[in-house]
C-alpha cells in the first residue's frame, strides 16, 4: 500500500499529514497513537501501551528488562528467530515447546508445555497466530496457558503480529487482556502489510515493568518517527477494513495454493494456515530443503525458507501467501519443478 492509498481512507488525512510537525515524539508513542492501540484490547488504557520501532525493538528491550543471565525460558518452536535467540544471548537457558505435524495439520500439546517448567523458569515466550506454520492458539489453549503460568507466577510474551489475519473467522483474545503478567506485541509490519512505517507496540498491566522499559527504550530508539506514528493513527482508524482487504488478499491465494498442492500430493504435505499469511509445507524430496530453496531463488527468483532458517531440522519451508503477485510465483515455482524432473 502507498502513502497517497493509505491517506485515502480518512478526510483531510493528507493535509494533515503534510502539515505535520517534524519534531521529536513522545518517548512511549504519541498518545493518539496509544489510544487508538489500546483500544484494540478490552482491558489496555493508553498508559498500558508503549510504541517502540518495528518489533525487534520491543523484542530486545522486554528480553533485556526482564531476564538474567540463568534464567530459564521457555519459547513455542518453530517460530521467529528472535524470540529464543535473545534470551540465547542474555546467557538464558531455553526449553522449546514444539507444536508437532499431525494428520489435520499442527497442534500444541498443553500438557508437554506444564512438563517444561523448571524452579528457575521466568518466562513462557508464545507466537499467535504462528510465523512460519499459521498455526493459532485457540481460546481455550490461551485460557489454559495463562492457568498454567498464574500457577507458576510466570510471564508470558506473546508475538501477535498476524492478529486480525483469521482465516476461520474467530477472533481469539489478545494474551495481555487474558493474563495478568501477559504482554503482548503487535506491529504495522504483518497483519496490517504496512512494513515500511516501522511502528510496533507492546501492551502491558504491569505498570512497574512498563516504567522500566520505557526506561530502557531511551537507550535504543529513544522514540519513534513522527510521520510514521500520523500514518499508524490513521490505519489503525480503519483497522476493520485494512485487515478485511489482506485477508481477501490471502483467501485468493489460498485457492491458488490449494489446486497446486492437490496436483502434487506425493511431493508435498500442504498445511493451511490458521491466520497469516505463511504455511510451513512438509517437502517430501529428497533433496535437502534448504539446497532445493538455495536453487530455487537462484534459478527461477522464487523464495521459499527453508526451515533450518528456524533451527528446525526437518524437511519443510515455508510460503507466503501475501503478495498480489503470488499466482506468477507459484506458476515459476511448478516450472522448476517440472524442468528438475520432479514431476
Amino acid at each position: 500500500m502507498s502513502i497517497k492509498d493509505l491517506l485515502s481512507y480518512e478526510e483531510g488525512a493528507e493535509k494533515q499529514f503534510l502539515n505535520s510537525r517534524l519534531g521529536y515524539t513522545e518517548v512511549s508513542g504519541n498518545p493518539e497513537l496509544r489510544k487508538v492501540i489500546s483500544e484494540l484490547y478490552t482491558t489496555m488504557k493508553p498508559k498500558n501501551v508503549i510504541v517502540h520501532a518495528g518489533a525487534q525493538e520491543p523484542i530486545f528491550n522486554f528480553m533485556n528488562v526482564l531476564l538474567d543471565k540463568g534464567d530459564h525460558v521457555i519459547s513455542q518452536f518453530p517460530t521467529y528467530q528472535s524470540l529464543f535467540e535473545v534470551a540465547y544471548a542474555i546467557g538464558c537457558e531455553v526449553a522449546k515447546w514444539t507444536i508437532e505435524q499431525s494428520e489435520n495439520g499442527w497442534v500444541a500439546d498443553i500438557n508437554k508445555l506444564e512438563q517444561l517448567i523448571q524452579p528457575n523458569t521466568k518466562l513462557i515466550v508464545l507466537n499467535s497466530p504462528n510465523n512460519p506454520t499459521g498455526y493459532t492458539l485457540k481460546k481455550e489453549e490461551i485460557e489454559a496457558i495463562a492457568e498454567i503460568a498464574r500457577k507458576h507466577d510466570l510471564y508470558v510474551f506473546c508475538d501477535e503480529v498476524y492478529k486480525g489475519l483469521e482465516l476461520d473467522g474467530i477472533k481469539r483474545p489478545w494474551f495481555a487482556d487474558h493474563y495478568e503478567k501477559g504482554v503482548s506485541l503487535g506491529v504495522m509490519s504483518k497483519a496490517y502489510g504496512l512494513a515500511g512505517l516501522r511502528i510496533g507496540w507492546l501492551a502491558i498491566r504491569d505498570m512497574e515493568l512498563i516504567e522500566k522499559l520505557i526506561k530502557m527504550k531511551h537507550y535504543t530508539s529513544i522514540c519513534s518517527s513522527g510521520p510514521s506514528e500520523f500514518l499508524s493513527i490513521v490505519a489503525l482508524k480503519h483497522s476493520d477494513k485494512i485487515l478485511a482487504r489482506n485477508v481477501r488478499i490471502i483467501e485468493d491465494n489460498l485457492k491458488i495454493a490449494e489446486e497446486f498442492f492437490n496436483r502434487y500430493p506425493d511431493l508435498f504435505e500442504f498445511n493451511r494456515p490458521m491466520a497469516g499469511p505463511v504455511s510451513f509445507v512438509k517437502m517430501n524430496i529428497t533433496a535437502p530443503v534448504e539446497e532445493f530453496c538455495d536453487a530455487l531463488i537462484s534459478e527461477k527468483g522464487v523464495l521459499l525458507l527453508p526451515s533450518n532458517i528456524y533451527s528446525f531440522q526437518r524437511q519443510y519451508f515455508r510460503m507466503g501467501f501475501g503478495r498480489k503477485n503470488f499466482a506468477e510465483s507459484l506458476a515459476k515455482f511448478e516450472d522448476y519443478l517440472i524442468e528438475k524432473g520432479y514431476v
